[in-house]
């Protein structure tokens, strides 16, 4: 079972910018595709972007942080990263990674390992 941890999160002013980390120990991510999701209280969770290794590090984004985040892969220390700058208020979340060897994509059904999430506040 693929163990995935993420890091990084925090409070920040909007404007401000966080880089999350999501990490495992256990085995290679060079053949998964990794996402990252978020989910607002009360609200259903919604794809970020993600990065499919197996496909020579091609990346999606919802259009909410196109322009904004950016999505990255260092292949030899088992990590995906996600760099978000100019935050919003409403980027405030649950951010979750989650990884699938079977296919990629910014759907929660497509992905079969989680971790447990890192909290992102953007207030003043």
């Amino acid at each position: 079972q693929l163990q995935l941890a993420e890091s990084g999160g925090g409070l920040v002013q909007p404007g401000g910018s966080l880089r999350l980390s999501c990490a495992t120990s256990q085995y290679s991510l060079d053949y998964y595709a990794v996402a990252w999701f978020r989910q607002a209280p009360g609200k259903e969770r919604e794809g970020v972007s993600c990065i499919s290794n197996s496909l020579g590090g091609e990346t999606l984004y919802a259009d909410s942080v196109k322009g904004r985040f950016t999505v990255s892969s260092d292949n030899a220390k088992n990590t995906v990263y996600l760099q978000m700058n100019n935050l919003k208020p409403e980027d405030t979340a649950v951010y979750y990674c989650a990884a699938t060897l079977s296919g990629w994509g910014l759907e929660t059904w497509e992905y079969d390992h989680w971790g447990q999430g890192t909290q992102v506040t953007v207030s003043s």
